[in-house]
Order: structure tokens, then C-alpha cells, then sequence
């Protein structure tokens, strides 16, 4: 009999093709596609068929000889963020301008109304203003018009260009002052508000505008307005140049979504968690009801849209009523996301404080026999709905050279960490923790503000590199690579992401310190935390000290730092880990597709 064991990732598709007789299976062939659509659903038909004939292929063989079809029972997993608002979001008595040119001019704070170019000689003398100067004026003109003003006596106490001329304008003036460049929407600036221009010196950054308190003194703000300008003071913490133009109260508002509280419901009781504790505080809780049954948000908050959204989507991609879509696991993170700030006029930023969830929708077969008779009737063949992920993931595991039982592993997935226990007299325990590599792209880009999904999967996947010559690259661990030919001249000076065919150069000012620091955050607050979760479940008497070998299984233990963080920290309980090689053959791929084909 042909048998092909195929299992439905979050993010691929892989098959294991083998022929099964009453005392021997031999194994042909392995495929592997994309997953389409969103894991356990029937839109991960395509993806099945493209991986099926991959393996298909690769074999030499016909469909038509193919006798049956063994598919895992896949659970989905949704990750989102839930904002946990600390510093509230709210500006409502000024505008700013705060971005890093490359052409700032002058240097030091200068304080004044903003006023159009075209205005100055209308200027009284002793007035003090901020130029506001149109692409329509080229430098020269723009410098003539400011020494004009000021041989009156009318203090120009700095300059907002459009053009990228901060440089040749301040080379012309008589009095030095900070000039900001490279401000598109300059049109958008208000007229004849209290403003203030800061300009650092090179290698330097500024240090009133990104001061809450400095800002407070410039403007003379009540305590009240101080706490209302904090967002604009992070949001310029690190530049070299910045801009902050109060405007009338109440120009600029924001409403504040409330991160809210959940509510779970574990075997243990129930437990309510205002997110403003933070993840720990829900992690806490969590573990002290485990297993969980169920979760629920407050109505009208972010975490309680968070969780109706999971429940929705599931509902309508399964045909389920929302209300009976329970949600079997959470994970909690801690980090930063790049929030827009309401009244920027050159689309800054600033880092809020907020919460990333995972959650893990309580599998069903009803889905998944949906996915199964369609496959059936499109492809000719039968198709078994075979177990649980973990299970057949330790079927496959125990092909690794080397194993034997008892036996734990970890499958690390995109949406799922998994984790199995074999006992030697073949007992098996399993449980399947929500947050995976889907989770650590979402907490990476939120943090760094991007959101290029395959970018993130880059950076996520490979090792930085900044380009300092023609001929040599300082890889991320501070070691130098020397090249016999010429690098691409668009490479010098950038970081670079090194993949095996080819380096891509990163867009914007990133920084690889803080990309390298970002993603291996990232990474221990996902894998690590889950791998610990999921060995403390499935542990002989919960206890991780009582197991002796672990083999790290998934697309994720192909990365090339997840694993040893995971080593790293099973090594404080005294456990070994390590990649398994499926079949001696597929690495720690195939694992649950050849645990399918085995368990028929």
C-alpha cells in the first residue's frame, strides 16, 4: 500500500510518502509547499495538493497508485497584539516635526513663533521667530532673507526647510542658528504658533525636545500639559534634530482604547487579569488555573477586540458559531510597539508600552473533516484524519538515529510550540502551547516599526552583517569577512541580512545592534518560554529534572539560534537537547508527516 502522511503547518505543508507492507514501511520520497490559507481550514487544500505532488514526484511516481491519505488533526493559532496603554496616547496641545535628516543645519535650540519666509520683513524688531521656508526658495534666497531680518534686529532663532538645504543655508548666515531640513508636509505647519527648533551636534543627539520636562520649560506647561506632551518626548528620544510646534488646546486629540482585562477559565477556578499588570501577571495566572478552557475579553477594550476578532475569523473560516470557539491556550509577552503620533507632520513614532498575544483555538474534527473529504474527493484517494500533532510528532522523533523510549520532544512550529512525552512502557502525554515563529515576526515588527512579512521571516531567519568597505564585511558577532572581489557598491556602509544566496541590504536608519537585540528578545520570550511551559506539562510529576533527553523537531529547530537558546536554558534542569534527524534523513523536518505513515 502507498501511504502518504501529510501534515498541515501554520506556515508549510509537508508529506511523507512511503510503501507499507504487513512487516516493513519503506519511505520514498518527502514534499513540502506553502500551507494556503489559515492552518486547519479548508483553504489548506492547495497547499496539500502542491506538497503531495512534490513528494510525488521526487519518487517517480503516479497519483493513481497512491492508496491512501493520512492527515493530522491541525488546531489554528491566531497571535495579535493587545496595546497596553501606560503612557496615554493622547497630544493635545502641540504638533511636531521630528525626524533624522541627513542635512540638519546648525546646531543648539532656538525658540520662536513660526513664520513664513515671506513674512520676515513684516517681522517687528525684537520679535523672535521660527523661518518656515517653501520648496519654492531656493537657499541662497532663503539665507539672504533671514540676514535681512536680522540686520533689523528681528531674532530669527531658527528654520523649518522643505528642501534638503539646512546645510547651505546655515554656510550663509550670519548668525548661526538650528535649521531643520526635509519636512514634506511643510504646508501642514501652523502659522504664528510658539515653536522650537533643536539641532545636535554630529555624533550627538538631542536633549530639551526629547525631555518631557525640557519641552515644559520651553512652552511653560502645567504639570497637566507635561504629562499630555510625554508620547512627543519618546518619540524624539535619540534623534539629532527635532521640531515641537504648540498649538491651540485641543487641536490635536486621541482617544484611548483601554488595554482591558481577561478573564480565563481553567480546570482550576477562574481568574480575571487587568493587562495593565503586565504579561507576567497574566502568565502568572494562567498557570495557577491551568489547563485553560476558555478566555474572554472586556467588551470595548483591546485584549476583549482582540479575542471577539480570534473568534470570529475561526468561526467564519470553520462554519462554527463564535460563541462555541473556545480558546484552549494563551501566551502573554511583554514589548514595544511603534505607535504613529497623532500630530506628527513627518510620521514619527514612538515606542508604547503594549502586550503580544497568541492564542490557540480549541481544535475540532469537524474542521478538519471538512479539509479531509474534500481532499478525498479532489484527489481520488481516502484520507484518514490519523491524531494530535504532538503524538505523531514523537512517532516520527523516535526515527531519529540514537532515540529510544522514554522519550520527550518539542515540535516548534510557526503557530504552536508542541511537546510530547513517550514513557517506556509507550504511554504518551502531550500538550500544544499558543506563540511560535508567527508570534516572534509579530512581536519583531511591531518593535521595529516594519511591516514587510517576508522581511521579517529574513530577519527573523538569518545573521546581520554591516558593510564597511569594498572588501570586507563586521558580521553581528563582531568577526570580519574579507571578499577577493569588489562588493556591490549599494551595500557600503548598510546592514545587511546574510542569506545563502546573497546579502540584502536592510531599508532606513536600523540599526543591527538593536535588530540582533530585538530578534533574540523576541525569540526567548516565545520559544524559550514556551519549550519551558510545555516540558513542565507533559514531565513525568511536572517535574523537567526527571527528563533526560529532549529532541527539538519543526521549522523552527532549523533555525540558527533557537535551538541553542532552548539547549541553553533545559541545560539549567539538566536535560539534553538537541535537533532530531527524521529517518536519519529530513533534519528536524518530517517529524509528524513519517509519525502519520507509522501510526497506520
Amino acid at each position: 500500500m502507498l501511504v502518504a502522511g501529510v501534515d498541515i503547518g501554520n506556515n508549510t505543508v509537508e508529506v511523507a510518502l512511503a510503501q507499507v507492507t504487513e512487516h516493513k514501511t519503506v519511505f520514498l520520497s518527502s514534499g513540502i509547499a506553502p500551507t494556503t490559507g489559515v492552518k486547519g481550514t479548508t483553504a489548506n487544500i492547495t497547499g496539500v495538493k502542491f506538497a503531495i505532488n512534490d513528494a510525488l514526484k521526487k519518487a517517480g511516481v503516479d497519483i493513481k497508485n497512491l492508496d491512501l491519505i493520512r492527515i493530522n488533526e491541525a488546531t489554528p493559532v491566531i497571535s495579535d497584539m493587545a496595546m497596553e496603554t501606560i503612557t496615554e496616547t493622547i497630544i493635545t496641545e502641540s504638533t511636531m516635526i521630528g525626524h533624522n535628516p541627513s542635512t540638519p543645519g546648525g546646531r543648539g535650540l532656538g525658540v520662536g513663533k513660526t513664520t513664513l519666509i515671506f513674512h520676515l520683513d513684516k517681522v517687528k524688531p525684537g520679535e523672535e521667530v521660527i523661518a518656515i521656508v517653501p520648496q519654492s526658495v531656493d537657499f541662497e534666497h532663503a539665507a539672504a532673507m533671514i540676514n535681512s531680518a536680522s540686520s533689523r534686529g528681528v531674532y530669527v532663532e531658527g528654520a523649518v526647510v522643505q528642501k534638503d538645504d539646512g546645510v547651505l543655508i546655515a554656510n550663509r548666515l550670519n548668525n548661526k542658528i538650528p535649521i531643520v531640513d526635509e519636512v514634506a508636509y511643510i504646508d501642514k505647519v501652523p502659522l504664528g504658533m510658539p515653536a522650537a527648533v533643536e539641532v545636535a551636534e554630529q555624533g550627538y543627539t538631542i536633549k530639551t525636545l526629547s525631555n518631557p520636562y525640557g519641552i515644559a520649560t520651553v512652552f511653560k506647561l502645567s504639570p497637566e500639559e507635561t504629562k499630555n506632551i510625554v508620547p512627543v518626548a519618546r518619540a524624539l528620544i535619540g534623534n539629532r534634530s527635532a521640531v515641537v510646534i504648540r498649538t491651540p488646546a485641543g487641536d490635536v486629540q486621541e482617544r484611548r482604547i483601554p488595554a482591558g482585562s481577561i478573564v480565563l477559565f481553567g480546570e482550576k477556578g477562574r481568574t480575571t487579569v487587568d493587562l495593565d499588570e503586565g504579561a507576567k501577571k497574566v502568565m502568572e495566572e494562567l498557570d495557577r488555573i491551568y489547563p485553560l478552557h476558555d478566555a474572554q475579553g472586556t467588551a470595548g477594550t483591546n485584549v476583549g477586540g482582540l479575542l471577539s476578532k480570534i473568534r470570529s475569523t475561526m468561526a467564519d473560516l470553520t462554519g462554527q458559531k463564535p460563541d462555541s470557539i473556545k480558546i484552549q491556550d494563551i501566551l502573554a509577552v511583554d514589548t514595544l510597539v511603534q505607535q504613529k503620533v497623532k500630530g506628527g507632520l513627518a510620521n514619527e513614532f514612538f515606542a508604547e508600552d503594549a502586550v503580544g498575544m497568541a492564542a490557540m483555538v480549541k481544535s475540532s474534527r469537524l474542521p478538519m473533516e471538512k479539509v479531509a473529504k474534500i481532499i478525498e474527493e479532489e484527489l481520488s484517494v481516502p484520507v484518514h484524519i490519523a491524531g494530535v500533532e504532538a503524538q505523531m510528532a514523537i512517532n516520527g522523533a523516535l526515527t531519529t538515529p540514537g532515540t529510544a523510549k522514554p522519550l520527550a520532544i518539542l515540535d516548534l512550529g510557526g503557530g504552536s510550540v508542541d511537546a510530547a512525552y513517550l514513557t517506556a512502557d509507550g504511554k504518551v502525554k502531550t500538550v500544544h502551547m499558543a506563540g511560535a515563529g508567527d508570534m516572534v515576526n509579530m512581536l519583531m515588527g511591531a518593535e521595529l516599526g516594519i511591516t514587510d512579512k517576508m522581511l521579517l521571516e529574513d530577519l527573523k531567519c538569518n545573521p546581520l552583517a554591516k558593510v564597511e568597505s569594498m572588501f570586507s564585511i563586521r558580521l553581528e558577532d563582531e568577526t570580519v569577512k574579507f571578499f577577493d572581489s569588489p562588493l556591490d557598491p549599494q551595500l557600503f556602509a548598510r546592514v545587511v541580512i546574510l542569506k545563502d544566496d546573497g546579502m540584502i541590504p536592510l531599508p532606513g536608519n536600523l540599526k543591527l545592534e538593536k535588530i540582533r537585540t530585538v530578534r533574540r528578545e523576541a525569540k526567548k520570550k516565545v520559544f524559550v518560554t514556551n519549550a519551558i511551559r510545555a516540558l513542565k506539562q507533559v514531565a513525568p510529576a511536572g517535574n523537567i529534572r526527571l527528563l533526560d533527553f529532549v529532541v527539538l523537531l519543526g521549522g523552527s529547530a532549523l533555525d540558527f539560534e533557537i535551538p541553542d537558546m532552548i539547549s541553553d536554558a533545559l541545560a539549567n534542569y539538566g536535560v539534553v537537547a538537541g535537533r532530531g534527524n527524521i529517518r536519519g534523513t529530513e533534519g528536524p523536518r518530517n517529524a509528524v508527516a513519517t509519525g502519520l505513515v507509522l501510526s497506520g
